[in-house]
């Protein structure tokens, strides 16, 4: 499930090299390769070989020479330190088991002074026990959510700073509310790794 566009808030910049974390089919890794043009680079990480498989059909299909497909997780990431300009996610650390890891990873991965740019699901408040148990809810993009404070509360422990919610909807209509449900929000996120 995407929930916003990470590509349209990164302000990216010909020559950047950009990681992708779960970067699926590979959408958000191609818009990115246009603005980055030839001398940039993309590099999407997946840990699903079907989606590692399709993302590189795409990109034969496309004829794209700056992106490339890696197998890893996104709290582990399969990539040197201070290697990344920009990284952007779309609706994938809602997943993570482990949230605050993915955070760590991106500032080891950064640059110095260099940006991350998300767009994921977050809440106002805290599901129930039970609903956060509900594998099927998780793996729909639901449970694994976290209060937007909360989140952002991880980035800065991790590092990064000048963190800006650049927005905010609600995903109402869209995931069906239940009983023990905060309200549910796609929210896009930049924040910036110090020098």
């Amino acid at each position: 499930m995407g929930c916003g566009g990470p590509v349209s808030i990164a302000s990216l910049k010909a020559g950047e090299t950009v990681l992708d974390l779960g970067s699926g089919g590979g959408i958000d890794c191609f818009l990115a390769a246009r603005q980055v043009g030839e001398s940039g680079y993309v590099i999407g990480v997946d840990m699903t070989p079907e989606m590692l498989m399709k993302a590189n059909a795409n990109k034969v299909k496309m004829g794209v020479n700056n992106v490339e497909f890696r197998r890893g997780q996104i709290e582990a990431l399969p990539m040197q330190d201070n290697s990344i300009d920009v990284i952007m996610c779309n609706c994938v650390i809602n997943l993570a088991p482990d949230k605050r890891a993915v955070f760590k990873e991106a500032i080891r991965v950064l640059k110095p002074s260099v940006r991350i740019s998300i767009s994921d699901i977050v809440t106002e408040g805290e599901f129930s026990a039970e609903l956060r148990a509900d594998a099927a809810k998780w793996a729909e993009c639901v449970t694994g959510a976290i209060d937007a404070d909360v989140y952002t509360g991880m980035i800065r422990e991790a590092g990064l700073t000048e963190i800006q919610v650049v927005d905010k909807s609600s995903a109402e209509g869209v995931v069906e509310r239940k009983e023990g449900m905060p309200r549910i929000f796609s929210a896009r996120i930049t924040a910036r790794k110090p020098e």
